[in-house]
């Protein structure tokens, strides 16, 4: 891990929360879309937000 202090790992994990509910949102928004070109854009954005995710808590590890 590297050495972040309180408020940083603080403001990480906000940031990583954020970044799971918003792939979560746009997930939900592609389960409901009919229009395959959308629906792909919102799998796509979803999968992008997730992976920020993933990196920024491979940073608190």
């Amino acid at each position: 891990m590297s050495n972040f202090n309180q408020m940083e790992l603080s403001s990480i994990r906000e940031v990583v929360s954020c970044h799971i509910a918003t792939s979560n949102k746009l997930a939900s928004y592609a389960n409901q879309c009919s229009d395959p070109h959308i629906k792909q854009m919102f799998q796509q954005a979803a999968g992008e937000a997730q992976k920020s995710a993933q990196k920024l808590t491979q940073m608190l590890q």
